[in-house]
């Protein structure tokens, strides 16, 4: 089977995700666990754009590129949610804005 790839339609859900993602980090910041699920989609739409440009391109490296990202995705999601799991342990809130106020 010949697949086709239309990169515009690729591109647009690619650019709808790195939006999300950027919409969720700078006006929806209620708590850290929607800033970590933000930066995750825009990883994402980061691996959706090395994935289709690969095989547009007919390369293998952009796959190659999206598993280490996907490898260092993982890894900042299982840290920055045990951080966040000690820090609601010891302070029992994870509002950035009660944060912010701790630091001052």
């Amino acid at each position: 089977m010949n697949f086709t790839v239309n990169i515009f339609e690729f591109l647009g859900v690619s650019s709808t995700l790195f939006l999300l993602g950027l919409y969720g980090i700078f006006v929806l910041r209620k708590n850290l666990i929607l800033v970590l699920v933000s930066i995750e989609l825009i990883l994402l739409a980061v691996n959706l754009n090395f994935i289709v440009f690969s095989i547009y391109l007919d390369d293998l490296m952009g796959q190659l590129f999206a598993l280490y990202i996907l490898t260092v995705a993982a890894a900042e999601s299982a840290i920055g949610l045990a951080i966040i799991v000690v820090y609601y342990r010891l302070y029992g809130i994870i509002d950035i804005n009660a944060i912010n106020f701790l630091k001052s």
